[in-house]
C-alpha cells in the first residue's frame, strides 16, 4: 500500500507540474495561450495511450513489471523534459512523459483491489488515490520555493523520485496472482440474465458483456467530463487569478489549497465507502461540485474567500474521482480487470486532453475567470448526473469474485 501509494502521489506530481511551470514557460519561450493548451495536453494524450495499452497488458503481463517500468520510465522521460529548448520540444517531450506513465494508475488500481479485504476494497483504493492530489499540493510547494525562470527544477525533481521509487518497488513490491477464471467464478458485478461469456483475460469486449455496458458507459461519461474539469482548473487556475489581480504566490496557494481539499476529502469518502453512509457521501460529493463552481465564478477578488471555495471545491471534484476508480476496480472481474480499469482512466485522460484546450480556447477568446467557470458549469451538471446514475445502477449488486 505504502509504494502504490507513493506512485500515486509522483503521478499527481507529474499532472500538476506543467501547470505550475506554466509562468516560467511563456516567460521563457513567449508561448501563445494556443500552444499553452497543446503544452498542458501532451502529457495527458500520452497518459490516454499508455491506460489503454498498459491496462491491457497489465492481465497478461503482470502487474508488478508494468508498474515498475511504467514508473522508470516517467522518470527518464521527466528528466528529458527539464532538457527542452523549444515549446515544440517540450511538447513532445510531455507526450513521451505520459507514454511512460499511462499504465501506471489503472495497475495500481488492480493491484490495491487484489489484495485488499473485501470489507477495504473501495477504501484502499480511494486512499492509493488520494496520494495523487497530495502529489500535485507538493508540486505547487516547490513552485512557491522556487522562481519561475527556474521551472526546470520541477521536472527535475519529478525525474529523479520515480527513479528511486522504482528501484524501491523491486524489493518492496510483490507480484499479484497471474489473472485468470475459474469456472466457479462469477462473470460480474452486473450480471443480468446474460449467458457466460468465455473470453481470454484482457479481452477489451468483455468489459461490455454480462449486463456491465451501461454502467460502464455511465463510469466512462462521468470520469471523461470529472477530469475535464479538474484539469482545466489545475491548467489555467494559476493564470486566470493572476490576471484577476492575485499574486503568483496567491495563486499557488488556491492551488494547494484545491488539492488538499481533494486529498482529505478522498480519503474521507474512501472510508465512508466501506459503510452505511455511502450512497448519501456519493450523493452529496456529487451534487456539491456544481454548486461550488458556481460560487467560484461568483466569487469576489477576496483571497481568503477564494481559497476556502477552492478547497471545498477541490474536495468535491477529486473525492468523486476517487468514488469513480473505485467503482472501476469492482465493477470488472480479476480476468478482465486490468482493461477495465485501464478503458476508465483513458476516458478520464480524454477528459484530461479536452479539458486544458479548452481553457485555452476560452481564453483566447476573451473569456476572464469568472466567465470560464460559468462556460463549463453545464458539463459539470452534466457529469453529476452521469454519477449518479452511475451510483444507482450500481447500488446494491453483488461485487465481482476476486
Amino acid at each position: 500500500m505504502a509504494v502504490c501509494v507513493l506512485a500515486a502521489v509522483c503521478e499527481g506530481f507529474d499532472l500538476q507540474a506543467a501547470g505550475v511551470a506554466a509562468a516560467g514557460i511563456v516567460s521563457e519561450f513567449k508561448a501563445t495561450p494556443a500552444q499553452m493548451g497543446t503544452f498542458f495536453s501532451a502529457s495527458t494524450l500520452g497518459l490516454f495511450f499508455g491506460a489503454l495499452v498498459g491496462g491491457r497488458l497489465s492481465d497478461s503481463m503482470g502487474r508488478r513489471r508494468l508498474l515498475i517500468t511504467s514508473i522508470a520510465l516517467y522518470g527518464i522521460f521527466s528528466i528529458l523534459t527539464a532538457r527542452a529548448w523549444s515549446i515544440e520540444s517540450l511538447t513532445v517531450a510531455r507526450l513521451l512523459t505520459g507514454l511512460g506513465l499511462g499504465g501506471a494508475f489503472p495497475t495500481l488500481i488492480a493491484i490495491v483491489n487484489e489484495r485488499s479485504p473485501s470489507h477495504r476494497r473501495r477504501a484502499n483504493v480511494a486512499l492509493v488515490y488520494s496520494g495523487m492530489p497530495f502529489g500535485g499540493a507538493l508540486v505547487s510547494l516547490i513552485s512557491l520555493l522556487t522562481v519561475s525562470v527556474h521551472w526546470r527544477a520541477i521536472f527535475i525533481v519529478g525525474g529523479f523520485g520515480p527513479l528511486i521509487l522504482a528501484a524501491v518497488m523491486r524489493g518492496a513490491l510483490r507480484e499479484a496472482p497471474r489473472p485468470h477464471r475459474a469456472a466457479s467464478e462469477p462473470s460480474g458485478v452486473l450480471s443480468e440474465g446474460l449467458g457466460p461469456v468465455t473470453m481470454k483475460a484482457g479481452d477489451f469486449r468483455a468489459i461490455f458483456a454480462e449486463g456491465r455496458a451501461l454502467a460502464t458507459l455511465f463510469l466512462w461519461g462521468s470520469c471523461f467530463l470529472g477530469l475535464l474539469t479538474v484539469y482545466l482548473l489545475l491548467s489555467w487556475l494559476p493564470t486566470l487569478l493572476v490576471a484577476d489581480g492575485f499574486t503568483r504566490m496567491q495563486a499557488a496557494g488556491a492551488q494547494i489549497g484545491f488539492n488538499i481539499g481533494g486529498a482529505i476529502s478522498a480519503l474521507l469518502l474512501g472510508e465512508l465507502l466501506a459503510g452505511r453512509l455511502r450512497n448519501c457521501s456519493v450523493v452529496a460529493t456529487l451534487a456539491a461540485s456544481p454548486l461550488l463552481l458556481f460560487l467560484i465564478s461568483k466569487a469576489p477578488g477576496n483571497f481568503t474567500l477564494v481559497v476556502l471555495i477552492t478547497f471545498a471545491l477541490g474536495g468535491a471534484i477529486l473525492a468523486a474521482q476517487g468514488f469513480f476508480y473505485a467503482a472501476a476496480a469492482n465493477l470488472y472481474p480479476t480476468s478482465i480487470r486490468g482493461v477495465g480499469a485501464g478503458a476508465t482512466v483513458a476516458a478520464g485522460r480524454l477528459g484530461s486532453i479536452v479539458g486544458p484546450v479548452l481553457g485555452g480556447l476560452l481564453q483566447a477568446a476573451g473569456r476572464g475567470s469568472s466567465q470560464i467557470f460559468s462556460d463549463i458549469l453545464p458539463l459539470v451538471i452534466l457529469g453529476s448526473v452521469m454519477g449518479m446514475a452511475l451510483l444507482w445502477r450500481t447500488d446494491g449488486r453483488r461485487e465481482s469474485a476476486r
